[in-house]
């Protein structure tokens, strides 16, 4: 019997809310754990978000709208890589099906 999978929601926060608390690390000289404390979040995100805006810079954080070309190139792949699966299972149940109905 299969389990029933719940969805969470993650938690999204604005561009403005990660740079304010990669400010909090890098202008208040707070560690990332304690910014990651005062905030609610996980001292590994404060450190993603501190790369990302090194990497980047205003282009880090693009929002829900804008995604990147990699991140386009990636979801279309996994569509694509769900419908190869599914075709795949499709061919196999064919194959044992005539395989079945020969013997």
């Amino acid at each position: 019997m299969e389990k029933l999978k719940v969805k969470r929601r993650r938690k999204r926060y604005s561009a403005e809310y990660k740079k304010a608390a990669v400010e909090l690390v890098t202008v208040t000289g707070q560690s990332a754990a304690e910014a990651a404390r005062s905030l609610g979040v996980t001292s590994q995100t404060i450190k993603r978000w501190i790369d990302e805006l090194s990497k980047l810079g205003e282009k880090a954080f693009p929002g829900n709208g804008v995604r990147s070309v990699l991140d386009n190139e990636l979801a279309r792949l996994r569509v694509e890589n769900d419908r190869l699966r599914m075709e795949r299972d499709i061919l196999k149940k064919a194959v044992s099906f005539f395989a079945q109905d020969s013997v």
